[in-house]
């Protein structure tokens, strides 16, 4: 299932952990299948060659499309261990590092080359930075598959951009020890340039020419860690000065000679067709070109204005009158959903955990708990958009994606055209949080619809297909809806002696290529990831997967947006009710089967002064623990609530992610998880539907946190030399419960549902 199965996961970012490994396998064998005839017969010396413009790109290998699209390499090396599509060195020195990921504010741009860089011996001021596309090489070397998601990038290519940069290192050595005549282990590398017997150097753009003569060693010999003088130190973004200047291009500020803007009117309710049109008051519209009517996702339908620019062509989608026709398509509501949840909730469902629950009934204390999180908008700050450009049998796209390869797929169906004649120029977004990684492909599809309705009309200009704001929250893909219910019996020590508990909301991957790998017995695994561990209570878990007209995607952390929420408070909840303190029950019931829970938690404590250091009155701690996309974060919150409103005053976070390759990273995307995971509680912070229209339009009426909501945030991290994990979601799960936690101590209460409602 070469599929460019990139769509698997999700934020900000997409895959989850554990339960995905099947599907890995699958993509990984269809893959290897598939480029296996195109490897061989090419030879691996062709790896380096002259730039004509200048320098030389080192490893530059032919690139020979293979049946499916794919790129031939040299024998003996796959395409993703290739310097050849990764590493270019100039003249002057300057070293370009290709990434194999979209950067849509996670700081791989910087990750990745940090890793090649320390291998390489590269000087880091002479090192830049670009995007790959949905060629073979820029595949997941872990799973065969194009993908950003699932935290994976910095843990999928650790050792993938080492060993490229030792791979170059070794051919520049090699092209000194042919130029000077000595034996390459007399020589030793450093800051850019290979230094031989008495002092001698050669820089790397003076050696380049040369080097591509040298084979590419198959083995190399990687840095011991304690050699590192890149990786572990912070570092600055090598994108830092374009945004924070303003300079920074993204895939919305696409630009090409004559090119046409589009905004498509899509039906109000999800796969909604067009009944009847009068569409002569947008063709009066200055600069409006074309009117066309485009399919949309889910079947639907809708209407294109094609125009000089976005002000017109939205002057013509506001112009247009439009009858649309959802007469075959389900109008869910918000208020009647809720109530058929709580009833599944009652009800047992498909069983994805088993144990005993006998003793539930006659445990001498129980808590019985409903919680309740509504569908969840992305809204990334950039809305999605997509640019392309049709020219005979081949077409160019230019978008911000988390996956090249399964878009540049549905753009060749959608236009007709073969995966070898689409080409895809990966551009950097403005966030994600998963909206970028769809199997449906929704976006690119409409934009390819578009530019094909364009062209059927005699436009041959190049089309950007633009969301508005109102559009992307109002479009779908959504966070699902969840009701938790759970029964928990205990004794007066706090030992668990039975967790009955039931999920309901709808699957993320049902009706998806990834439903055979995902769903398992009727439940899909996003659903129940973060359950029950690292706390192995005595837990039966049940599922229900209603089928609604509403489109549900992951988002920021899949489904530990609700499960470590569910888990955290109610564990919190039982050490309250058994008067123990929450963070000592946690490490107990913990054991010593979860030493990385545990490191992560104390550190927050210790860090925060937590049990020590004496609150403002009216404050209150807050504790959750929880590890998602194989990373640990523990959150000890201070927090208060005044007139009913809480309000969150300091976030101190305790972080294991193994080998921080960048701790500034890290720190980052913790602050802006947890800033994310704030968001969840405002009020206001939910997509709401009636008669299967969503209500919510735009930031007015939707909530995200402002400025005024952000507290102190501290991030410290656990030491470790082992392979780094994910980060870029981690951070977003315990934040919430964290914050709840606190109130909880505060007003003697949990709060049940999401966003937060005290009154």
């Amino acid at each position: 299932m070469h599929f460019d199965a990139h769509a698997l996961r999700g934020q900000s970012h997409l895959l989850m952990p554990k339960h995905l490994q099947a599907l890995m396998n699958k993509a990984q064998e269809a893959t290897n299948s598939g480029v296996s005839d195109a490897l061989e017969g090419v030879a691996r010396r062709t790896f380096l060659k002259v730039s004509a413009a200048s320098g030389f790109a080192l490893g530059a290998f032919p690139l020979v499309a293979g049946a499916q699209g794919h790129v031939a390499a040299p024998a003996g090396l796959k395409p993703f261990e290739q310097p050849s599509a990764f590493v270019r060195i100039d003249a002057d020195g300057t070293i370009t590092v290709t990434i194999n990921r979209l950067d849509f504010g996670q700081g791989v741009q910087t990750g990745l080359p940090m890793i090649l860089a320390e291998e390489l011996d590269a000087d880091w001021r002479k090192v830049r930075s670009v995007h790959g596309d949905a060629s073979a090489a820029y595949a997941d070397p872990m799973m065969g598959m194009h993908l950003t998601g699932g935290s994976n990038s910095i843990k999928n290519s650790y050792t993938q951009y080492r060993e490229l940069g030792a791979r170059t290192r070794a051919m520049l050595v090699s092209a000194a020890a042919a130029q000077w005549g000595v034996n390459a282990s007399a020589l030793r590398t450093s800051n850019g340039f290979v230094v031989g017997p008495g002092g001698k150097k050669l820089g790397y753009g003076a050696l380049a020419e040369a080097a591509m003569q040298q084979p590419v060693p198959e083995k190399v010999t990687l840095k011991d860690p304690q050699q590192f003088r890149l990786i572990g130190k912070p570092t600055g973004r090598l994108d830092a000065q374009a945004k924070s200047s303003g300079q920074q291009d993204y895939g919305i500020d696409v630009r090409l000679p004559g090119m046409l803007t589009a905004v498509v009117a899509r039906p109000p309710v999800f796969g909604g067709k067009v009944k009847s049109l009068d569409d002569s008051a947008a063709k009066a519209i200055k600069g409006v070109k074309a009117v066309l009517r485009v399919p949309t996702d889910r079947g639907g339908e809708g209407v294109a204005i094609v125009a000089d620019g976005y002000w017109p062509a939205k002057q013509g989608r506001d112009a247009l009158k439009v009858e649309w026709d959802t007469s075959a398509v389900g109008k869910p509501d918000t208020k009647a959903l809720l109530a058929q949840y709580r009833e599944l909730a009652a009800k047992p469902g498909n069983v994805a955990l088993q144990a005993d629950m006998a003793p539930l009934a006659g445990a001498p204390h129980k808590i019985s708990a409903e919680f309740v999180f509504p569908y969840l908008a992305h809204a990334p700050m950039e809305p999605l958009n997509c640019t392309v450009k049709l020219d005979g049998d081949k077409a160019e796209l230019w978008m911000g994606t988390q996956m090249p390869g399964l878009d540049a797929m549905a753009a060749a169906k959608t236009l007709g055209l073969q995966p070898q004649n689409i080409k895809v120029h990966t551009q950097m977004a403005g966030g994600g949080f998963g909206r970028r990684a769809i199997p449906t492909s929704d976006y690119v599809v409409e934009a390819c619809g578009v530019a094909k309705a364009a062209r059927t009309a005699g436009i041959t200009a190049p089309v950007r297909t633009l969301w508005s704001r109102e559009d992307d929250i109002q479009g779908g893909y959504y966070r699902p809806m969840h009701v938790h219910r759970a029964e928990i019996g205990f004794d007066a020590k706090g030992r668990i002696l039975a967790w009955d508990h039931t999920i309901v909301g709808q699957s993320i991957t049902k009706g998806s290529p990834f439903e055979a790998f995902m769903v398992k017995n009727g439940i899909d695994a996003t659903a129940v990831e973060g359950m029950k561990e690292p706390y192995g209570v005595p837990m039966k878990l049940s599922v229900h997967h209603p089928d609604v007209n509403v489109p549900v995607l992951w988002w920021r952390s899949v489904g530990s947006t609700h499960t470590a929420y569910a888990m955290e408070t109610l564990i919190d909840e039982v050490a309250r009710a058994a008067k123990q303190d929450p963070v000592a029950y946690r490490l107990a019931l913990m054991g010593d089967k979860h030493p990385r829970h545990k490191a992560a938690l104390q550190l927050a404590v210790a860090q925060s002064g937590y049990g020590k250091k004496k609150l403002a009155a009216g404050r209150a701690w807050g504790v959750a623990v929880h590890e998602s996309f194989s990373s640990v974060v523990a959150y000890v919150v201070e927090a208060s609530v005044k007139d009913g409103t809480p309000k969150l005053h300091s976030i101190t976070a305790g972080v294991h992610c193994n080998l921080a390759v960048n701790p500034k990273s890290v720190e980052a995307q913790v602050q802006g998880a947890a800033l994310m995971g704030l968001g969840m509680c405002l009020p206001g912070a939910a997509i709401t539907l009636k008669d299967g229209v969503v209500e919510q339009s735009n930031f007015g009426d939707y909530a995200v946190p402002r400025i005024t909501d952000m507290p102190q945030v501290t991030v410290h991290i656990v030491p470790s030399a082992d392979p780094p994990t994910g980060m870029g979601e981690p951070g977003l799960p315990p934040l919430a419960p964290a914050f709840a936690n606190a109130i909880a101590q505060i007003t003697g209460k949990t709060p049940r549902e999401l966003p937060f409602k005290l009154a």
